[in-house]
């Protein structure tokens, strides 16, 4: 089952395919999603990835958590999901 991680610091100019370039070395990326603000399409400079499954979601956070992209320290962690309203 996939696993979905949360990526946060990005910088505002990572894009989708940067993201998932980087998340790719350490499994199956599923999908890739940078949050954006409503009015003006920016980056919030937080996304999400999700991977094939928990063994490639470990190596990914072991991996990426702390690593550089676009100049600035990925903070990669599990995605918690937040109850509906």
């Amino acid at each position: 089952m996939a696993k979905k991680l949360y990526v946060g610091n990005l910088s505002y100019q990572t894009g989708e395919e940067s993201l998932r370039t980087c998340f790719a070395a350490y499994g199956t990326v599923e999908s890739v999603k940078i949050i954006t603000d409503r009015e003006t399409g920016n980056s919030k400079g937080f996304g999400f990835v999700e991977m094939g499954n928990d063994d490639e979601a470990e190596a990914a956070i072991a991996g990426a958590n702390g690593s550089e992209i676009d100049g600035r320290k990925l903070k990669v962690n599990e995605a918690i999901d937040k109850p509906r309203r």
